[in-house]
């Protein structure tokens, strides 16, 4: 399994972004999906995951929770992430990756499928 994020860009402070989240290869083995950033200098931090089967339970980070919304089209294995209310601060490489499950979503080293990030730049 692999997955690719894209539709990062230039933003201004307050403004909106979706970045989207393309899985390929066999996807019987994902049981979650989530979003990490890395800022300039920072460590990878979680951001939000989603459960890909089932209700599609959601665990988001306490920095982007009510501004970050995280959704799955299991049809087209995509996630997807809107960002609303963006800030300086939300200035990254976004990364998506899969997990087999639905327990310790902050910790990258549960994930797989590692893609390519997508830079996001939030200006003051």
């Amino acid at each position: 399994v692999q997955l690719q994020a894209s539709g990062g860009g230039l933003v201004q402070a307050g403004g909106s972004l979706r970045l989207s989240c393309a899985i390929s290869g066999r996807t019987i083995s994902v049981g979650a999906t989530g979003w990490f950033r890395r800022a300039p200098g920072k460590e990878r931090e979680f951001v939000a995951a989603i459960r890909w089967t089932g209700g599609g339970s959601a665990q988001y980070a306490e920095s982007v929770k009510g501004r970050f919304t995280i959704s799955r089209d299991n049809a087209n294995n995509t996630v997807f992430l809107q960002m609303n209310f963006l800030k300086p601060e939300g200035t990254a490489v976004y990364y998506c990756a899969a997990k087999t499950d639905f327990f310790r979503n902050y910790d990258p080293r549960k994930y797989y499928g590692w893609g390519d990030g997508t830079l996001v730049t939030v200006s003051s």
